[in-house]
């Protein structure tokens, strides 16, 4: 099994041979990056190339590491004892499976997104440590043993919003997703807008890096960002002409798509204001 990209998604040389050897060593995939550089869907994309199940499980500041594994719904169990139901004899009726338990259960291999890993806790890498190494874990309630039937290929995403601990870390293969050069944005747009017109394609690159290289900017745009710009861009039927005439007022056509807050808007303006000469 290699992963080498798809038609719908752009991977660097060193992206594909970290993916490649997370899958051969059977380790977790830890990618970490800026918001918008495909973290995300490189495991949809992964799934994809290897013709595999995703199974996604989108981690919150309230996610709780045993949600993965199972959870025991008590309170139904309760209701249907004194309304006097016969499901109640048997507890595992009242089990809901969680993402690593439908992971293990497969009955073929398949990818095990955990998303955004540093939204919860700081103790929820920890608690999840033994049933990503083992591929196994215990369910107190009715007494059995889970074992994965198919390791699955576990892709682990992080914005690098808080640390995450060492002893996780050692049982992950890490890699960091840079942000991409002008060369591979330029083919990753292509995928997305096939066609475009190279001119307005030169054009917006340049002026999209001139604010992304921008001292100051409190939240630089990314990868995702700049292909919504494009997006805006086509549907108005702006030329590289049109974006060159803007050029002197720092701010580009609808930047609103590029700057997220008016902090970095102000920033521009202000520039705009010193190249008039404060006029």
């Amino acid at each position: 099994m290699q992963f080498e990209g798809t038609k719908d998604y752009v991977a660097t040389d060193d992206l594909s041979v970290a993916v490649n050897a997370a899958i051969t060593l059977e380790r977790p995939l830890l990618v970490k990056g800026e918001p918008g550089t495909g973290k995300t869907e490189l495991a949809r994309q992964v799934a994809a190339a290897l013709g595999v199940p995703i199974l996604e499980w989108a981690v919150k500041s309230t996610t709780r590491a045993q949600q993965g594994l199972y959870e025991y719904d008590a309170v139904s169990r309760l209701r249907d004892s004194q309304l006097g139901d016969e499901r109640v004899h048997d507890i595992s009726n009242y089990i809901r499976k969680g993402k690593l338990w439908q992971a293990f259960d497969a009955d073929e291999r398949v990818v095990l997104l955990i998303d955004e890993v540093d939204k919860a806790d700081i103790e929820f890498p920890n608690d999840l440590l033994q049933e990503l190494d083992r591929m196994e874990f215990h369910v107190y309630e009715t007494g059995e043993t889970i074992r994965a039937r198919h390791r699955p290929i576990v892709i682990i995403t992080s914005n690098n919003e808080k640390e995450l601990p060492d002893a996780f870390l050692r049982r992950c293969f890490f890699h960091y997703i840079r942000f991409p050069d002008i060369e591979t944005l330029r083919r990753i747009v292509e995928v997305h807008h096939p066609g475009i017109k190279q001119s307005l394609l030169t054009t917006a690159l340049t002026q999209f890096f001139a604010v992304r290289d921008q001292q100051g900017l409190k939240k630089k745009p990314s990868t995702s960002e700049m292909l919504d710009w494009l997006k805006l861009l086509l549907a108005e039927d702006l030329t590289a002409d049109d974006l060159k005439a803007d050029a002197n007022s720092a701010l580009p056509r609808l930047h609103g798509a590029l700057l997220k807050n008016e902090q970095d808007v102000h920033l521009f303006e202000r520039l705009a204001f010193m190249a008039r000469g404060g006029r």
